[in-house]
């Protein structure tokens, strides 16, 4: 086989692989979705149970205020995504090692194409948010992910 035809099996099977693991993380939700009682999601219910820790560091207390200032009305009350709007940030998708903090600092400043849930493209976030706000933001979502067993 020559090089070029071995590369491009590598690249497909890369691909293929990737889909296949966005597929399954999309389908499996650590954090029960819509409560169990019910048919249907209603546009704009949260998309998961949160649970909120008792207690919050002061950091991710400050990125809290951010949080519901900038972020919920897409995002949801404690990150549990709305259906048809936005998706939950407590979801096993966002655990650190696979979107990273960077990943939500990039998303809010530039916006990102849908690659993950079918909510379409996520524009940048209009007003300026500096480094502090934007890290305060994280710190909150991923304290409420670690409270609901996500790291």
């Amino acid at each position: 086989m020559n090089k070029k035809l071995s590369g491009a099996f590598v690249v497909v099977l890369i691909a293929a692989a990737g889909w296949y693991l966005t597929q399954s993380l999309a389908t499996e939700n650590p954090v029960s979705a819509v409560p169990s009682g019910a048919s249907k999601a209603v546009a704009g219910a949260p998309l998961a149970n949160v649970v909120v820790p008792a207690e919050l560091s002061a950091r991710a207390q400050q990125g809290e205020k951010y949080f519901n200032s900038v972020c919920a009305s897409c995002h949801g009350a404690n990150a549990a995504g709305q259906d048809g709007v936005a998706p939950p940030f407590v979801h096993r998708i966002y655990e650190p090692s696979h979107h990273g903090d960077m990943a939500f600092i990039l998303a809010a400043r530039n916006g990102v194409r849908a690659h993950h849930w079918p909510f379409g493209d996520m524009p940048p976030i209009e007003q300026p948010l500096t480094d502090a706000v934007l890290g305060a933001i994280v710190s909150y979502v991923r304290e409420l992910q670690r409270a609901n067993g996500i790291n």
